[in-house]
Protein backbone atom coordinates (compact mmCIF):
# COMPACT_ATOMS: atom_id res chain seq x y z
CA UNK A 1 0.00 0.00 0.00
CA UNK A 2 2.41 2.93 -1.11
CA UNK A 3 -0.21 5.72 -0.68
CA UNK A 4 -1.17 4.81 3.26
CA UNK A 5 -2.54 8.46 3.67
CA UNK A 6 -4.55 8.70 0.94
CA UNK A 7 -6.96 5.94 2.43
CA UNK A 8 -9.73 6.61 4.41
CA UNK A 9 -10.73 5.84 7.79
CA UNK A 10 -12.69 2.80 6.73
CA UNK A 11 -10.19 1.57 5.07
CA UNK A 12 -7.36 2.23 7.38
CA UNK A 13 -10.12 0.12 10.22
CA UNK A 14 -9.88 -3.40 7.74
CA UNK A 15 -6.17 -3.18 9.06
CA UNK A 16 -6.89 -3.24 12.93
CA UNK A 17 -6.25 -6.57 14.67
CA UNK A 18 -3.93 -7.62 11.69
CA UNK A 19 -0.29 -8.27 11.61
CA UNK A 20 1.46 -6.48 9.64
CA UNK A 21 5.10 -5.72 7.99
CA UNK A 22 5.12 -1.43 7.96
CA UNK A 23 7.90 -0.25 5.29
CA UNK A 24 9.14 3.26 6.67
CA UNK A 25 11.64 6.15 5.20
CA UNK A 26 14.90 4.83 3.92
CA UNK A 27 13.18 0.97 3.97
CA UNK A 28 13.34 0.61 8.04
CA UNK A 29 10.59 -2.18 8.78
CA UNK A 30 8.67 -2.37 11.77
CA UNK A 31 6.38 -5.32 12.84
CA UNK A 32 3.42 -5.70 14.51
CA UNK A 33 -0.25 -6.02 15.63
CA UNK A 34 -2.18 -3.13 14.62
CA UNK A 35 -4.27 -1.95 17.51
CA UNK A 36 -5.34 1.29 15.68
CA UNK A 37 -5.23 4.00 13.18
CA UNK A 38 -5.30 7.49 14.05
CA UNK A 39 -7.96 9.00 11.14
CA UNK A 40 -5.77 12.60 11.20
CA UNK A 41 -2.44 11.76 11.06
CA UNK A 42 -2.75 8.50 9.18
CA UNK A 43 -0.46 7.14 12.38
CA UNK A 44 -0.48 3.05 13.04
CA UNK A 45 -0.42 2.09 16.45
CA UNK A 46 1.50 -1.87 16.81
CA UNK A 47 1.62 -3.75 19.47
CA UNK A 48 4.13 -6.72 20.00
CA UNK A 49 3.74 -9.53 22.60
CA UNK A 50 7.15 -10.92 24.04
CA UNK A 51 7.53 -14.87 25.09
CA UNK A 52 5.77 -13.79 28.30
CA UNK A 53 2.70 -12.17 26.92
CA UNK A 54 4.09 -8.51 27.62
CA UNK A 55 3.05 -5.86 25.38
CA UNK A 56 5.56 -3.45 23.46
CA UNK A 57 4.02 -0.70 21.75
CA UNK A 58 4.84 1.96 18.76
CA UNK A 59 3.67 4.26 16.98
CA UNK A 60 4.70 4.39 13.27
CA UNK A 61 3.80 8.41 12.01
CA UNK A 62 1.81 8.47 9.21
CA UNK A 63 3.88 10.69 7.12
CA UNK A 64 6.71 8.01 7.23
CA UNK A 65 4.94 5.07 6.21
CA UNK A 66 5.53 3.69 2.69
CA UNK A 67 4.02 0.46 2.91
CA UNK A 68 1.64 -2.03 4.45
CA UNK A 69 1.93 -5.59 3.97
CA UNK A 70 -0.59 -7.34 6.33
CA UNK A 71 0.84 -10.89 7.63
CA UNK A 72 -2.26 -12.54 8.73
CA UNK A 73 -5.29 -12.14 11.10
CA UNK A 74 -5.44 -12.25 14.54
CA UNK A 75 -6.91 -14.91 16.48
CA UNK A 76 -9.94 -14.67 19.28
CA UNK A 77 -7.17 -14.80 22.17
CA UNK A 78 -4.87 -12.38 20.28
CA UNK A 79 -7.63 -10.22 19.25
CA UNK A 80 -8.47 -10.03 23.20
CA UNK A 81 -5.17 -9.13 24.29
CA UNK A 82 -4.87 -6.43 21.88
CA UNK A 83 -7.99 -5.12 23.35
CA UNK A 84 -6.46 -5.29 26.91
CA UNK A 85 -3.45 -3.46 26.10
CA UNK A 86 -4.69 -0.19 27.42
CA UNK A 87 -7.13 -1.00 30.35
CA UNK A 88 -6.02 -1.15 33.32
CA UNK A 89 -6.70 -4.11 35.65
CA UNK A 90 -9.79 -4.16 37.07
CA UNK A 91 -10.39 -3.79 40.77
CA UNK A 92 -12.23 -6.28 42.89
CA UNK A 93 -16.00 -5.18 43.27
CA UNK A 94 -16.06 -2.98 46.31
CA UNK A 95 -19.38 -2.22 48.10
CA UNK A 96 -20.68 1.12 48.01
CA UNK A 97 -19.71 1.54 52.03
CA UNK A 98 -16.28 0.51 51.28
CA UNK A 99 -16.48 3.11 48.40
CA UNK A 100 -17.54 5.80 50.78
CA UNK A 101 -14.45 5.06 53.53
CA UNK A 102 -11.65 5.15 51.23
CA UNK A 103 -13.30 8.67 49.32
CA UNK A 104 -13.51 10.02 52.87
CA UNK A 105 -10.13 8.46 53.99
CA UNK A 106 -8.50 10.29 50.96
CA UNK A 107 -10.67 13.23 51.32
CA UNK A 108 -9.41 13.63 54.83
CA UNK A 109 -5.98 12.70 53.83
CA UNK A 110 -5.60 15.33 51.04
CA UNK A 111 -7.07 17.95 53.41
CA UNK A 112 -4.65 17.12 56.29
CA UNK A 113 -1.86 17.76 53.33
CA UNK A 114 -3.47 21.26 52.35
CA UNK A 115 -4.63 20.01 49.15
CA UNK A 116 -8.42 21.55 48.37
CA UNK A 117 -10.96 19.09 47.79
CA UNK A 118 -14.23 19.00 47.37
CA UNK A 119 -17.01 16.29 47.16
CA UNK A 120 -19.40 16.92 44.01
CA UNK A 121 -21.83 13.55 44.69
CA UNK A 122 -19.29 10.56 44.58
CA UNK A 123 -16.53 12.26 42.89
CA UNK A 124 -13.86 14.20 44.50
CA UNK A 125 -12.40 17.23 42.87
CA UNK A 126 -9.50 18.65 43.54
CA UNK A 127 -8.27 22.63 43.31
CA UNK A 128 -11.67 22.52 40.71
CA UNK A 129 -9.25 20.99 38.16
CA UNK A 130 -8.98 17.78 38.54
CA UNK A 131 -11.48 14.91 39.56
CA UNK A 132 -10.90 11.66 41.42
CA UNK A 133 -13.81 9.05 40.63
CA UNK A 134 -14.34 5.23 42.21
CA UNK A 135 -12.35 3.60 43.47
CA UNK A 136 -10.23 6.50 43.99
CA UNK A 137 -6.66 5.61 42.78
CA UNK A 138 -4.16 7.31 41.00
CA UNK A 139 -5.38 5.80 37.59
CA UNK A 140 -9.22 7.62 38.74
CA UNK A 141 -8.05 10.88 38.19
CA UNK A 142 -8.68 13.25 34.81
CA UNK A 143 -7.94 17.11 34.38
CA UNK A 144 -6.98 18.42 31.46
CA UNK A 145 -4.42 19.98 33.01
CA UNK A 146 -1.18 17.65 32.78
CA UNK A 147 1.12 19.51 35.91
CA UNK A 148 -1.76 18.71 38.06
CA UNK A 149 -2.80 15.85 37.32
CA UNK A 150 0.93 14.39 37.58
CA UNK A 151 1.10 15.79 40.69
CA UNK A 152 -2.06 14.46 42.20
CA UNK A 153 -1.55 10.71 41.01
CA UNK A 154 2.10 11.24 42.47
CA UNK A 155 0.75 12.11 45.89
CA UNK A 156 -2.52 9.10 45.56
CA UNK A 157 0.90 6.45 44.57
CA UNK A 158 2.52 8.05 47.82
CA UNK A 159 -0.17 7.87 50.02
CA UNK A 160 -1.20 4.52 48.62
CA UNK A 161 2.61 3.17 49.66
CA UNK A 162 2.72 4.60 52.44
CA UNK A 163 -0.96 3.84 53.86
CA UNK A 164 -2.01 7.30 54.15
CA UNK A 165 0.37 8.17 57.04
CA UNK A 166 2.77 10.10 55.07
CA UNK A 167 2.92 13.86 54.97
CA UNK A 168 3.48 15.95 51.54
CA UNK A 169 6.43 17.61 51.63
Amino acid sequence: MSDWRKLRPLEWNTYVNQEVLVTVHEKQQVRGWVYTVDPVSASLVLVRFNALSQASVTVVMGHAVEQVEILQEADQDTAQRLGSVFHHQATPALSPAQLQVRRDSLRLWLEQNRVPVQEDGKTLRVAGVLTISAPYGAQDCSSPNEIILARVQELLERQARTGGHSQVV
